[in-house]
């Protein structure tokens, strides 16, 4: 214990002189990335709590969410009842903890998700709505009270009654409503739809003793004000210091309903919903109606979740002086706006995403129905940009791969889509407290990576969140510079006649957003080097012009020009604005004029309004590339977005037809580009940046090194291995006098000559013998069956002859490595090899003569979990879902192939 605390000792203060590098912004805890930290069964002791706590610190992480959960079977005696005097306690130490430590806290406002618990009444639970029809015949009775027909309705109530002839005639029945006796008789064959209000019955997922109970109202005022005032309750008198409280995303199954919902509709839309039951129970004729009923009901929906429930969300937030942090998608509503709802917006990424990355590996049982879709993160990243705010967040890595088997390799190109897409603060999905005392490999959470102190890779974490923090600290101090909007016709997604409610979120976005037109046009922009952020018919409301440029909030960057994808139905009081902005000098491209207006209520009235406004265009219908001056603005309406925006003189990046991906950001005169490559060649040529300064600089944030790059006519020489990312900064003032050594006339050196040495450091279950070997090897093609089940850290270790020459440089390359690396040469650190591509620039630490080159070498928790279950072991029992694998079916790694562990190479030295 004392070795393993000097060396984690030891890491952290590398690792924050790492992150303390001239050049780079003052690292904020907010610029490191943030794990969420599950507390199963809240079975937690403050020794244990500081342990993980300064653990946590050691390797560069900056935060925890703590998430109560379900616990482990066998330790029910150390459970702490979730909100208890004793679990606030706990919560009070961890903020202390954190607080001295410099790390963040968040809190999930509730236990596993979504939010509910012991708190919640059935009154105040997850509400539904019933349509039943009973068909009568001629003399046939309704009898009183009616009931729903689930059985299983415990808490419900009729809201609505009407009978149809077979001439479509209505029959208002509402004056039986309550009745507990009677009934009503027909003297000819109806059908009868009743409305009734109940309850989902769904119970709080995954939670933690003490937070067991029903899933909450989120549509529904009063609940939710009894929901957060329980919080309110339990945290009067406690100074907690909470920077932000959490909403996960929202699971609340089939909650399409709250009690107050009928006057809520008529309140927004001035019709009753109870007076168009046919259309809304999928029964009429006309089916045009019933889509516009459905979509205002939808629309409703949206509005009472951000307004009964995000908005009061984020208000109790703030009476405690934190943020809200908040998960909109799978919601039934207009996700950006909800995302905009809360102070930070926060999106997911679930599985794994292919990438042409030479040896990448990705394992065919990873991949899912989708691929993680950066098109989807924009919506969260879309919400911040337009309104000025600070933070998107992510939940990130959620079942990446199966359980032990994600290697940091991995995590590099998915965390850079994230990036890519405008996200800025990194939650790891995730770590679980496990107590000393618990064998390996601890308690561990069903879903996650297992960022653990009991995975090997552990140590080596450091690198990645080096990297994150490198990354988030340029994307924290700067804005999204983005020149396009892109509007999103909300409206086309709801104007659906299948089913009532409709949610939207990452595991079927090949259902409700890849077929669209919207869909398709973002991508086309994307791959031509166009930057956009999504805008909402809500945030056109608030968007001002300023000099041709559209301002959508007080601090947000403006905008060049609005795009509207080709849509069929579109808010009038929308089309008013954009003709507006127009009007004020702003440049709006439609790639196609809407067709209808949406909804049912004042149809006619509001379609007139929008055929006006179209008539005032005074353009053609039958041509399809069109133009007019408005204002001091210009209307384009064109299927070739692409030809205006060049003929509006907004170009696109060139840089992307290398293959190269990019985010542009701005602060104070300088512009940034964060440049990856996720191809499987070298970009090396010559580029032309649509942004201008006098000087360029590379920030490497892999390494942290800062070089000078040469401007040669306006074009800059960039030299990205797949797999690796710059951050490039273009000002007129310099940043490094370092020029930055491009790879030239690369010559293999002949210098590994000697044996290589292989000693195990640590990991278990025991420690295979030391051996010396010719050739590095992974120490899993020895035929040695200690070394099969071993999971841990081992040291190739050899010693070179070089002749080093003062005008050149040395790269070092691993070749096959399972899974990552730390680097001494001459006993002195030299970097983490955590990702492809594994090679390191090391001339510095070189000298002439004789070099010793060490090779920490860790692999993943695989091979031991294997044994484990090959030998029967007990190790998963818990309460609940036990233990799964990535197909949610029952865990066991027996019969698993042993993975490549160790150094197979082949390692070698290049001059250049």
């Amino acid at each position: 214990m004392k070795k393993k605390w000097l060396t984690l000792l030891c890491m952290g203060i590398m690792l924050n002189a790492a992150l303390a590098q001239e050049g780079w912004p003052a690292v904020t805890k907010e610029m490191k990335p943030w794990t969420r930290w599950w507390w199963m069964g809240s079975a937690v002791d403050k020794p244990n709590l500081a342990r993980e706590l300064q653990d946590l610190s050691d390797i560069g992480i900056g935060g925890v969410e703590v998430t109560p959960i379900y616990g482990a079977k066998g330790y029910e005696s150390r459970y702490t009842p979730y909100l208890s005097g004793n679990w606030m306690d706990m919560l009070a130490f961890t903020a202390q903890k954190t607080s001295s430590l410099g790390l963040g806290l968040d809190m999930n406002l509730g236990t596993g998700w979504p939010f509910g618990g012991a708190q919640v009444t059935e009154q105040d639970a997850a509400t539904k709505f019933f349509l039943d029809e009973v068909v009568l015949k001629q003399g046939d009775q309704l009898r009183f009270p009616l009931i729903p027909s689930d059985g299983k309705q415990t808490f419900a109530h009729l809201q609505a009654l009407r009978a149809f002839k077979a001439n479509g005639e209505e029959i208002n029945l509402d004056q039986y409503i309550g009745k507990t006796t009677g009934h009503w008789s027909t003297n000819e064959a109806v059908r009868v739809i009743a409305l009734f209000a109940g309850r989902t019955k769904q119970k709080v997922k995954r939670a933690a003793p003490g937070g067991e109970g029903f899933t909450l109202d989120h549509l529904g005022a009063i609940p939710v004000q009894h929901y957060l005032g329980s919080f309110a309750q339990v945290f009067q008198g406690r100074q907690i210091s909470i920077r932000s409280f959490f909403n996960d995303s929202y699971e609340v199954y089939g909650a399409n309903w709250t009690d107050s919902f009928l006057q809520e509709f008529h309140k927004r839309k001035r019709y009753r919903l109870e007076d168009y039951l046919l259309d809304f129970a999928g029964k009429g004729a006309d089916k045009d109606r019933e889509a516009r009923v459905k979509s205002d009901y939808r629309e409703v929906v949206s509005a009472v979740l951000r307004d009964n429930f995000l908005i009061p969300f984020t208000k109790f937030a703030h009476q405690r002086g934190a943020l809200s942090r908040n998960q909109a998608h799978g919601s039934p509503g207009n996700l950006i706006d909800l995302y905009a709802s809360t102070d930070i917006a926060e999106c997911e990424t679930f599985g794994s995403s292919f990438f042409s990355i030479p040896n990448l590996r990705r394992d065919s049982a990873d991949v899912r129905n989708v691929d993680p879709d950066p098109m989807m993160f924009k919506f969260a990243s879309s919400a911040t940009n337009t309104h000025g705010k600070k933070y998107t967040s992510s939940e990130t890595f959620t079942w990446l791969t199966e359980h032990f088997r994600t290697a940091l390799s991995q995590t590099k190109p998915e965390v850079e889509q994230l990036f890519l897409a405008g996200v800025n603060h990194v939650f790891y999905h995730g770590t679980t407290y496990s107590p000393t005392d618990v064998a390996f490999p601890g308690w561990l959470f069903y879903a996650s990576v297992n960022f653990t102190s009991d995975n090997p890779l552990w140590t080596h974490m450091a690198g990645l969140n080096q990297y994150i923090t490198r990354v988030q600290s340029i994307l924290q101090s700067t804005q999204a510079d983005n020149e396009l909007l892109v509007y999103w016709p909300i409206y086309d997604v709801w104007h659906d006649t299948d089913g009532a409610f409709k949610t939207l979120g990452v595991h079927h976005v090949d259902r409700w957003l890849h077929p669209t037109d919207f869909y398709k046009q973002s991508i086309a922009l994307q791959q031509s080097g166009y930057s956009f952020d999504f805008v909402t018919d809500a945030i056109l409301d608030q968007t001002t012009v300023d000099s041709e440029r559209l301002v959508t909030a007080k601090n947000a960057r403006p905008y060049k020009a609005v795009i509207v994808p080709k849509s069929q139905y579109f808010s009038e009081v929308t089309l008013a604005n954009l003709l507006d902005l127009a009007k004020q000098g702003a440049t709006v491209i439609f790639q196609g004029l809407p067709e209808d207006v949406h909804g049912f209520h004042h149809v006619e009235e509001r379609r007139k309004q929008l055929n006006d406004l179209l008539a005032t265009l005074k353009l053609s219908a039958t041509e399809n590339n069109q133009y007019t001056a408005y204002g001091k603005g210009k209307i384009y309406v064109t299927t070739d977005v692409h030809s205006a925006l060049e003929t509006e003189q907004i170009s696109a990046e060139r840089l992307v037809r290398s293959g190269l991906k990019f985010s542009r950001r701005f602060h104070d005169g300088k512009r940034y580009y964060y440049l990856v490559n996720h191809s499987n060649k070298t970009v090396d040529d010559v580029f032309r940046f649509n942004a201008w300064g006098a000087s360029c600089t590379l920030l490497d944030p892999q390494t942290g090194k800062i070089f000078k790059l040469p401007i040669q006519q306006g074009n800059v020489r960039l030299q990205i291995p797949p797999g690796y990312a710059w951050l490039v900064a273009l000002s007129d003032e310099p940043v490094a006098n370092t020029p930055y050594p491009y790879i030239s006339k690369k010559t293999e050196l002949p210098v590994f000559k000697q044996p290589w040495k292989v000693t195990f450091i640590s990991g278990g279950p025991e420690l295979p013998k030391s051996r010396t070997l010719q050739q590095p090897s992974f120490w899993t093609a020895w035929n040695d069956a200690d070394a099969n089940r071993f999971s841990g850290i081992a040291h190739y270790e050899t010693t070179v002859q070089l002749d080093k020459q003062r005008h050149k440089s040395y790269l070092l390359t691993l070749g096959a490595v399972g899974e990552s690396a730390r680097i001494l040469v001459n006993n002195q650190e030299a970097g983490i090899l955590w990702a492809h591509p594994f090679q390191l620039e090391i001339s510095d630490l070189l000298r002439k003569g004789k070099n010793t080159i060490r090779i920490e070498v860790a692999n993943l928790m695989a091979n031991r979990v294997r044994d484990l279950d090959q030998r029967k072991v007990s190790w998963r029992n818990y309460h609940e879902i036990n233990f799964v694998n990535i197909d949610y079916e029952g865990f066991d790694a027996a019969s698993w192939q042993v993975m490549d562990s160790g150094l197979q190479g082949p390692v070698k030295l290049f001059a250049y």
